[in-house]
Formats: structure tokens, C-alpha cells, sequence
């Protein structure tokens, strides 16, 4: 990088605004990694996902590179701060943990040195950009590109034509280099060729609502997995000739969720039409590249599509899923399965095709993404295909990579590491686990690092926001997808909750106290938007009223993204993970709240079980129902008979409706009441048991706010999960699906 570093020294500064030196210093950067990101004539893995939620690169890159303090240093000298890039802004190409989690399996994968390559669209407009105007979200076109786009190589020469029955679609690919002990590439495809064909990549995620709609996003997932198979299988001709059998030899390809599930007929229609492969000969050999990595047990998400729908634009791909549909059932006639268990397994059914179940027939692997997410995969979504495929399954607890979760977002707390075990624990595959044994003499040092943090997350919220939060505030973090699983609508009940007790006086010693909150809500989610507005109508009650605000304030910070986490993880002291058990299937904020020093206050769902389990339920604090006991009250749970019983409740929920809180007049406050009190035509009252844990959810944060006054004491819990948190490394995650999954080196 000595070339990069006297370039920049070189570098006129002089009169060029912020986005001007962007471009340029990345530009010099690039020009280091450029020549070595392409696939090598070895066995590679290949990662389709229609999310990659890659975050700020500037900083990142150069960190991965080994120039950032180097060019900080030069850029002082030169009169400019580096931190003025931060308005430079992220890259949202995706909608949350399904997305970020894509972003640190790639850069784990480089790190250590792990032939993965990455396939996904270049979206011309981020997920959107949101604004809170009077409490409500409005959603506006996230143009991440009009600052330039340095990181990316146009490969306009290997552009490839994308076949629709109604037009053809142009993917023009843009190569963007993942950077650590080798070079790898993310791949994202452009749409281009007609105005029609330009639509496929201007949005991520259009409402689906409508038939166009359904198309569109139908558009998109065969779009990019045929660009990325196509790209396969013409190089592997091209290297190794027609003999396809060899094909899973030097090709695996990880669906990430059911987005790119077409892959699996395209390269069966390619392999079948182009090179005159029979359908079950080359059903054998896409059963041997995919695998399958499940991400939720939520039926919305689990994709399936109309046979008629696929056959009005993609009729050969409809002939194709037809044809291994019946491949499939003759297979199941010649097992000793009965007729339900067959039919159980099928993925045509009724005119539709379901893309989970033909992910989980034709791979090899299927895998969920934390202990107890792969349990209900295994005992129930999927139970029919465990009792057949039992060598399928497999656990892969997600894991977050240290190098943006720590070592970028927290060099403060990196240096107390440095100092307690020593600069080793920063190496791919390394960890700071050493630091168990030194955690009582941290605790002092630990208290400073945090305090910081705090402040300099409280700076930025100032700065973007608006709000000032007085410095001795203690930190309770909800930044997520907004969804009613999720419940965030929880959280705003309880904070009525402990608002009418500060008030009343019957608490009176509360540790001042800030609730934090990022969400997006899906545009066409009108519950979930309804939930933002309440949030927002509750921190409007609660930050006015001066007989409670020096203890209680409530904050929802606009459009939450990776650098807005980034600060966020950082300066919190509580990380609330809250999902109804059995229904997050692992979460990665949780992992970084923890990498952070936050402790856990949360349900037994998803990761969170791991989580005490590596840190102790001593060091953090779980409340709720589990998995067990909801399928226990399921049929039985009257919430209604409950607000009956708990007047603290009744008086939260009923400030919905009474007029303590206005929604502006659209209802969406009474909708909200009656998603509760009476459910709705698609769901039972109180379907994800808010009220059934809000009061055990209430007495732990005061158990934590509580815990919180002996300074050192929490100092300790939170130092125990830095400590303990290793273990959700992604670099630790992608180590075992190269050697359990991929088998590359």
C-alpha cells in the first residue's frame, strides 16, 4: 500500500468539496485491489442473496487495507478531518439482518481467506429514505449513487441477456472488491436494455400488493440467480468442457433465504436445453451445488408462486418446476412414505410452487440460523423433510464480524482489549475470549470507554435529530426491522407503563433512563407504521413532562441504518431483543450489542439463548414466555380477561384510544387497540402475546434500571459479554460452512 499512501500525500486538497475527495481517495485505494478479484480455477463457493446491506465502505476498506490511521494522519496534516466523510451515505441495499448478515459473511469469507463470491442486484434506490414528519413515516427514493459509486467496476463486456417473455433484460455487472487476507467480489447486476428491463433494478423490494407488483418482484429473483447460474455454467464450460457431472465438484452455491431459489430451475433449464442434459440427470446435479439457509419460520416470508404467474414471464422456467415436480413425486412414489408425508414434501401443489420446499428437495444442505430456530425447523416447519433428509439439516448460528462491529465502530473499548490480552485477538479467526479472566480490573477503565461512547452517540443524535439527551442517561437500544413479532409495540407499553409510575410517584429512585428506537417499516405495512407513530406520540408525551423527563426520555431516530447502528451499538447499555420465542430466528444486532457491552434483556428466542449461554444468565436478564409454554396457551390465552386482571395494563393499552394519545385522526391508534382486544379477520386477539409478557417485561427493566445504580456491578455484567461474545463472530460462522457445507479452503 506504499503506493496508495505517497499518492495520497501527492493528493491537491485544495478548494474540492467532501464528495470530491471521496471519490478520489477511494479511487487511489481501488487501484490496490482491482487485479485480484476474480474467481480462480478452484473450487468456489458462491453466495446468492437478494440483500447485501454493506454499510459505509469508505472506512471500512481502508481499515481492511491497513491504511485508515495512516490516512487519517495525512489528511490532518493536510487540514482535513476524516470523519466529514461520514456524510457520505450507506449503500441500503437491504432491508435488515438478512442483508447485514450477507455483508459479514463476505467479509469474513476474505478475512480468511475463503473463495466465496457474491451475487446480488445493484439497485438504483436504496430500501428508501425515511423521514418522521409529525410522528408518522414517510418514505423517500434513497439515491445512494448520487455521491458516486468509487468501490464499483463496470464489467460492461461481460454484461449477459436475461430472457422474459415479453422483453429481454440486459445484467450489466458491477464488481465491488471484499477486501482482507485475499481478494474476493461481490457481483451486483444492473438491469438495463429498455425502460422495462431498467425497472427490475430501480427498487428494492416494490410492493407486492398488486399482480404488477408480484411480477416485478418475480422479476428481480430470476433475474439476478440466472445471471449469476448463467455466469456459472459458461465457466465451467469453459474451463472443463461439457462435462457437468464435475459441476458441484468445483461449484456450491448458498441460497440465502427462498429469494434465489430459481436459480435451481435455471440451471436445470440451461443444463437440460443448452447441453442436453435429461431433466434428472441434471436434477442430480443441482441437488449436489445448493444449498439452503432458512431465515424465518413466518409463512409471509416463506415465497411461493402461482404457476400462471411464473408462466406469463417465465414460461420455460414454468415447463421446467413442472417437470421436477413430477420428477419429484415419481421419486416419493418409490419411497415407503405415506400419502400425507408425500404430500407434505411436495413443492407444486394446487397450481402453486412453494420455493422453501423445492430449496429443501434439491440441496444438499439445509440449515437454520441459530440453535433453536434449526430445532423448529426440524420439529416442525420442515418436520416431514428431517424424518426423510435427516443428513441435510444442519445448525449454523450467524455471527457478526468484529472488524466493523468493534474494531471500526469502537476503537476506544479495541484499545482496552489491546491493553487487557494484547493486539492478536484483531486476526481473522482470532478471538478475546482471554479477557474472561480480566474482567474485574476493566471495570473502572470499561465505565470511561462506555461513557464515551454514550456521549459520542448522543452528539450524533443532536446533530441529526435535533433532541439533546443529557449525558448521565442510561441507554435502552430497540433498533430493528419494524414488525409486530419483533415488538416494539411492547416496548412502547411498557414505557407508558413505567412513565405512570415514575409519575405517580410509585418509583421513585429510577436511573434516568433514554428508550431508543430505529425502525423501518415496509411501505405497504400500515400496523407497523401505525406503531412508529405511536412510539413517536409517546416520546412527545413523555419528553414534555417535566415532572418526568429528567428521568425518562424516548427518542426515534430516522432513518436507522449501518452507520446509525454503528454509533448505536456502541454507546448502549441495555439491547432490548424482545421477539415473541420461536419466531426471531437468530437476530445479529443482539451480537453486536453484546460485542459492544450491552447486556441482553430479552426472551429465550433466536440467538438470545446462546447468548446466555456463552455470557451467563447472571450477566444478562431474560423474562417471557417460552416456545413450550405459548404452545401450552395458545388455545386458552384471553388477553382481554388479563386487562381485567392487571389495571396497568388496561390504563397503557386504553391510552390509545382515550384521547391521552392522538393519531391524527387515522385510526391507526384503535386498529392497533383492537389487534389486541379483538385480532382480526387473519389472526386471533394478541397473536404475538404483547400483553401476556408486558408485565414481566415491565418488572425487568426496572430490575435492570435497578442493577444499573451500582455502577461497577453492571460495569461487570456488560464487560462479561464483550468478554464472552467470540463465539458470534461471523469469521467463526463461515469457518463451519466452509468446512460443513461448502468444503473450500
Amino acid at each position: 500500500m506504499s503506493g496508495y499512501l505517497q499518492e495520497l500525500r501527492n493528493l491537491d486538497v485544495k478548494g474540492k468539496d467532501v464528495i470530491t475527495l471521496y471519490n478520489e481517495i477511494s479511487e487511489l485505494a481501488m487501484r490496490e485491489c482491482t487485479t485480484r478479484i476474480s474467481a480462480k480455477e478452484e473450487r468456489n463457493a458462491y453466495y446468492l442473496s437478494m440483500e447485501y446491506l454493506i454499510g459505509r465502505s469508505f472506512y471500512n476498506n481502508l481499515m481492511e487495507l491497513g491504511v485508515l490511521e495512516e490516512t487519517r494522519r495525512i489528511l490532518a496534516e493536510k487540514g482535513v478531518d476524516i470523519n466529514v466523510f461520514e456524510e457520505i451515505e450507506d449503500a441500503a441495499l437491504g432491508n435488515g439482518g438478512l442483508g447485514r448478515l450477507a455483508a459479514c459473511f463476505m467479509d469474513s469469507a476474505a478475512a480468511l481467506g475463503l473463495p466465496l463470491y457474491g451475487y446480488g442486484i445493484r439497485f438504483r434506490y436504496g430500501l428508501f429514505r425515511q423521514r418522521i414528519e409529525e410522528g408518522f413515516q414517510k418514505e423517500l427514493p434513497d439515491d445512494w449513487q448520487r455521491f458516486g459509486d468509487p468501490w464499483s467496476i463496470r464489467r460492461e463486456e461481460e454484461a449477459r441477456k436475461i430472457e422474459f417473455a415479453d422483453f429481454t433484460a440486459l445484467a450489466v455487472p458491477y464488481d465491488i472488491p471484499v477486501i482482507g487476507k485475499r481478494v474476493n467480489c461481490l457481483r451486483l447486476y444492473q438491469a438495463e436494455g429498455c425502460p422495462e428491463a431498467e425497472k427490475i433494478s430501480e427498487y428494492l423490494y416494490p410492493a407486492d400488493d398488486t399482480e404488477e407488483g408480484k411480477l416485478l418482484r418475480l422479476r428481480q429473483e430470476y433475474f439476478f440467480s440466472a445471471a449469476a447460474i448463467g455466469e456459472l455454467v459458461e465457466r465451467h464450460a469453459k474451463l472443463y468442457g461439457k462435462h457437468f457431472e464435475s459441476f458441484p465438484k468445483y461449484n456450491t452455491v448458498q441460497l440465502n433465504d427462498t429469494h434465489p431459489v430459481l436459480a435451481i430451475a435455471e440451471l436445470v433449464r440451461l443444463l437440460t436445453v443448452k447441453y442436453r442434459i435429461s431433466v434428472p440427470k441434471a436434477a442430480e446435479i443441482a441437488k449436489q451445488t445448493f444449498n439452503y439457509t432458512n431465515h424465518t419460520v413466518l409463512p409471509e416470508a416463506l415465497e411461493c408462486w402461482r404457476e400462471e404467474l411464473v408462466r406469463k414471464i417465465l414460461p420455460d422456467i414454468a415447463d421446467i418446476l413442472l417437470q421436477l415436480a413430477t420428477l419429484q413425486k415419481r421419486e416419493l412414489k418409490r419411497t415407503a412414505l405415506t400419502e400425507s408425508a408425500c404430500s407434505d414434501l411436495i413443492f407444486y401443489d394446487k397450481g402453486v410452487f412453494s420455493m422453501a420446499k423445492l430449496a429443501v428437495w434439491c440441496s444438499t444442505s439445509i440449515n437454520g440460523v441459530a440453535a433453536l430456530h434449526t430445532e423448529i425447523l426440524k420439529k416442525n416447519l420442515f418436520a416431514t423433510a428431517y424424518s426423510v433428509y435427516p443428513e441435510k439439516f444442519q445448525n449454523k448460528t450467524n455471527g457478526v464480524t468484529k472488524r466493523r462491529w468493534l474494531m471500526l465502530n469502537n476503537p476506544e473499548l479495541s484499545k482496552l482489549i489491546d491493553g487487557a490480552i494484547g493486539p492478536q485477538w484483531r486476526e481473522a479467526r482470532a478471538d478475546h475470549s482471554a479477557l474472561k479472566g480480566k474482567v474485574s480490573s476493566l471495570e473502572e477503565d470499561f465505565i470511561k470507554v462506555k461513557r464515551e461512547k454514550r456521549r459520542q452517540l448522543f452528539s450524533y443524535i443532536e446533530e441529526r435529530e435535533g433532541v439533546k439527551i443529557p449525558e448521565h442517561f442510561l441507554v435502552f437500544a430497540q433498533v430493528k426491522r419494524l414488525h409486530e413479532y419483533k415488538r416494539q409495540f411492547m416496548t412502547a407499553l411498557a414505557i407508558l407503563e413505567l412513565y405512570e409510575l415514575i409519575k405517580s410517584g410509585q418509583v421513585n429512585d429510577f436511573r434516568p433512563s433514554l428508550f431508543l428506537f430505529g425502525a423501518k417499516s415496509a411501505p405497504s405495512y400500515t400496523r407497523a407504521k401505525g406503531i412508529i407513530k405511536l412510539i413517536n406520540e409517546i416520546a412527545k408525551l413523555v419528553n414534555n413532562d417535566e415532572q418526568v423527563n429528567q428521568r425518562l426520555r424516548v427518542v426515534f431516530v430516522q432513518n436507522y441504518d449501518v452507520s446509525y447502528a454503528e454509533k448505536i451499538v456502541a454507546g448502549t447499555d441495555v439491547s432490548l431483543q424482545v421477539s415473541t420465542a420461536g419466531l426471531e430466528a437468530s437476530g445479529t444486532g443482539n451480537m453486536k450489542f453484546m460485542m459492544n457491552g450491552a447486556v441482553t434483556c430479552g426472551t429465550l428466542d433466536g440467538a438470545n439463548i446462546e447468548i446466555v449461554e456463552q455470557a451467563g444468565e447472571e450477566n444478562n436478564y431474560i423474562f417471557g414466555a417460552t416456545v413450550d409454554e405459548i404452545a401450552r396457551i395458545s388455545e386458552s390465552y384471553d388477553p382481554c380477561a388479563l386487562l381485567d386482571q392487571k389495571p396497568l395494563h388496561k390504563k397503557a393499552l386504553e391510552s390509545l384510544v382515550d384521547g391521552t394519545l392522538s393519531d391524527g385522526g387515522t385510526g391507526c391508534f384503535s386498529e392497533l387497540y383492537g389487534s389486541l382486544t379483538e385480532g382480526a379477520s387473519w389472526h386471533k386477539p394478541d397473536n404475538y402475546y404483547v400483553l401476556y409478557d408486558l408485565e414481566p417485561y415491565v418488572n425487568t427493566l426496572l430490575d435492570i434500571n435497578r442493577d444499573s445504580g451500582n455502577e461497577r456491578a453492571f460495569a461487570h455484567k456488560q464487560l462479561e459479554n464483550v468478554a464472552s461474545s467470540s463465539f458470534f463472530s461471523s469469521d467463526r460462522t463461515i469457518a463451519e460452512y466452509a468446512e460443513k457445507i461448502w468444503h473450500i479452503s
